[in-house]
């Protein structure tokens, strides 16, 4: 078209391509970072099951509005993006990014960017300073990319955060004093203050803790515990995500789980979904608003890292066929459009080729692959589509909620969230041990009630704290008994040795004994309620965890094939002195297989 501009950039990056496509395909990071204002954004569902995205800004004097084209991508190699503006200097606007590895290890960024001017000042603007001050925005942010990615920086980008009073330094101050008396801020709330006054907003308005503890290279508890007690303190916010099954997104979020919704609507992938306990029902955290704002909108509608999952995201018109160049990993993938449709799951063997993509208006099929390096993708649809092809792997850094509440401190924190009167959610695995003193009635009869009752709380307060240095949570207690909850297998079993082997000492300390710990344990899925004001579990699981507490004869620990099946309790228990055995149950029809581990 006439008047079309165009300019390109050639970076040398030291840094390989992989780190620093991570840095610069982030592109919200990238548009925070260059003073790019934020976006109010509508996205519509059209008659073609397309999504009409369209967003406004204000930039300097400027009052823009334009359409937004689909994002296309090759993860780890190139990324291109348009608008069409209806308001403003500009009609069109786009940009694309191309990595090219070195054979030194480093790479080549080629940036190019297309103008196309609206009127007459759009004309001057594009003729005098519009690309000299892109250019030296996008060299300095490259060059501040390249040492990140070389490990120079701990910083993706230099940034200047916004000024923070006297008085608000002074309340951190004090927070921060109040995180490391509580036991929780594991010496860390000194850094967790500092970055939530100094960094960009891409990292505060949803901070992941589990990403932080990635990013700081601490254990994950820590860096949990951190963020749940510096929203106790009030230095942080909490909020309940309900993610889109596509996008993985949050669409719908609530302050407590009794306000949480049963689910959501993605306007992005135009689809209703429900809610997951254990897989998109995510705990994350903002800074409060007395600390810190964040301010309404967006830097980047959909990028490259905002879902990294995506592999490739490709837009091909109605029944046209591309073959693009890309180097998939073997793995697990989902095969979809972007908009609302069929999809398949494919599992990609070691050595074999990608094949073909081929999207219809009721399935998506597969054929030959294309060539080494390639993926060819065929829209037999009478409607553009964009293609994506992504790893069916969730994602790594969500704190599901199945998690979090079976943490201790969460439960010791949070009490009071708690799901509404008659909400029930379905958890898709949980492991649960039970407890029980053996022989209590003859210890109450030996020592006298008294005595009793205070050697039964000791015993709790010794569980407690193994559950919790064990990733657990105390569910509740049942006379002598104790039910708890983990979500990782492994530690729960390791959470019972502790228990079994720290018997001995507590016995030696406690001459009204000795006691002995009967112990069961069992995983699966069950239901999340509210019982008698605290989150509990119901179902087949918990039940059988239960009777195997019961089936143990008193310093040893029974546990369920099921458990015992799962990877990192199969090796744990490898050497282990283990007795198999089948044994009939209350409640359940066929044998239950078990094993005994003697203390």
């Amino acid at each position: 078209m006439a008047g079309r501009r165009t300019r390109e950039w050639v970076w040398r990056f030291e840094a390989p391509a992989e780190a620093v496509w991570r840095v610069l395909a982030d592109t919200a990071r990238f548009n925070e970072a260059a003073g790019l204002p934020k976006q109010t954004i509508r996205e519509t569902p059209q008659p073609d099951g397309t999504v009409l995205a369209e967003a406004t800004a204000r930039q300097g004097p400027f009052r823009l509005a334009w359409r937004e084209l689909p994002v296309n991508w090759v993860a780890g190699s190139w990324f291109e993006h348009c608008r069409v503006f209806t308001r403003g200097p500009l009609a069109r606007l786009c940009a694309r990014f191309r990595l090219t590895p070195e054979p030194d290890g480093g790479c080549l960024g080629h940036y190019r960017l297309e103008a196309e001017p609206a009127g007459a000042f759009g004309r001057l603007l594009l003729g005098t300073l519009f690309f000299k001050a892109a250019g030296e925005s996008f060299t300095r942010l490259a060059l501040q990319a390249d040492r990140f990615a070389q490990g120079a920086s701990d910083r993706e980008f230099d940034y200047r955060a916004p000024p923070v009073a006297p008085a608000t330094r002074r309340r951190v101050g004090q927070m921060v004093e109040a995180i490391e008396a509580s036991g929780h801020g594991h010496g860390l709330a000194r850094r967790l203050a500092d970055f939530l006054l100094e960094a960009q907003e891409v990292d505060l308005a949803r901070l992941r803790p589990l990403a932080l503890a990635r990013r700081w290279q601490l254990p994950e508890r820590q860096a949990i515990e951190l963020c749940l007690q510096a929203t106790r303190t009030g230095l942080l916010e909490l909020s309940w995500d309900l993610l889109c099954p596509r996008c993985r997104v949050a669409k719908a979020a609530a302050g407590s789980l009794d306000r949480l919704p049963d689910g959501a609507h993605c306007d992005s992938c135009n689809i209703d979904y429900g809610r997951d306990f254990s897989r998109n029902v995510e705990l994350s955290f903002r800074p409060a608003e007395a600390v810190r704002p964040i301010q309404f909108g967006e830097y980047c509608l959909l990028g490259p890292m905002s879902t990294p999952h995506i592999r490739l995201h490709v837009t091909l018109p109605a029944g046209a066929t591309r073959r693009v160049a890309a180097s998939l990993a073997p793995g697990p993938y989902r095969l979809r459009s972007q908009e609302k449709g069929p999809e398949r799951d494919l599992e990609l063997a070691a050595g074999a080729g990608f094949p073909a993509v081929i999207l219809g208006e009721e399935s998506v099929e597969t054929g030959a692959p294309a060539p080494a390096g390639t993926v060819e993708l065929v829209n037999a649809t009478p409607w553009p589509r964009t293609f994506v092809i992504e790893d069916r792997r969730w994602v790594a850094e969500a704190l599901t909620a199945d998690r979090v509440t079976a943490l201790q401190a969460f439960r010791d924190l949070f009490a009071e969230q708690v799901l509404r009167p008659g909400d029930e959610v379905s958890v898709r695995r949980i492991t649960l041990m039970f407890t029980d003193l053996a022989a209590s009635t003859a210890l109450y009869g030996r020592i006298g009630d008294a005595r009793a009752y205070h050697l039964v709380r000791e015993h709790f307060a010794l569980l407690g704290a193994l559950v919790r240095a064990h990733e657990g949570a105390l569910v509740k207690t049942i006379g002598d008994a104790i039910m708890a909850a983990f979500a990782d297998p492994a530690q729960a079993l390791a959470a019972a040795r502790a228990a079994q082997e720290s018997i001995a000492g507590f016995n030696e300390r406690n001459p009204d004994g000795p006691i002995l710990l009967k112990v069961g344990l069992h995983t699966g899925p069950c239901i999340a309620v509210t019982l008698n004001e605290r989150l509990d579990y119901f179902g087949g699981t918990v039940n059988l965890a239960a009777r195997l507490q019961g089936e143990s004869r008193g310093g040893e620990i029974v546990l369920s094939e099921t458990l015992a099946a799962e990877p990192a309790v199969a090796e744990a228990l490898a050497g282990l002195p283990v007795a198999r055995e089948s044994v009939r149950l209350k409640g359940f029809e066929a044998p239950v297989g078990i094993l005994r581990i003697a203390s």
